[in-house]
């Protein structure tokens, strides 16, 4: 019953999720879909290790009722301009 509730909150936009932007590698995590927001702040501790082991950095996370319509994205731009460097030796 609670899976159903959350599915239908979730179809209305009304679920909690948790939404962590790092600055490396640049990007939006989305991680839920949550009943409370307290719950969704209790599983986000686990995220957090997890993307601190890999290595993220410049780390921001809220909890937030919303409906993402992926659950991770990329700056692309970002990548692109990264992979454009040319090293220069002198």
């Amino acid at each position: 019953m609670k899976e159903f509730l959350i599915e239908i909150l979730n179809f209305l936009g009304l679920a909690f999720w948790v939404e962590i932007i790092t600055d490396n590698p640049k990007c939006t995590y989305y991680f839920g879909p949550f009943l409370q927001a307290k719950i969704a702040e209790e599983a986000s501790e686990g995220y957090l290790e997890d993307l601190k082991n890999e290595g993220a950095t410049g780390i921001k996370l809220t909890v937030k009722r919303c409906k993402p319509g992926e659950l991770t994205i990329f700056d692309e731009y970002e990548v692109k301009k990264t992979k454009n460097i040319v090293p220069k030796f002198s």
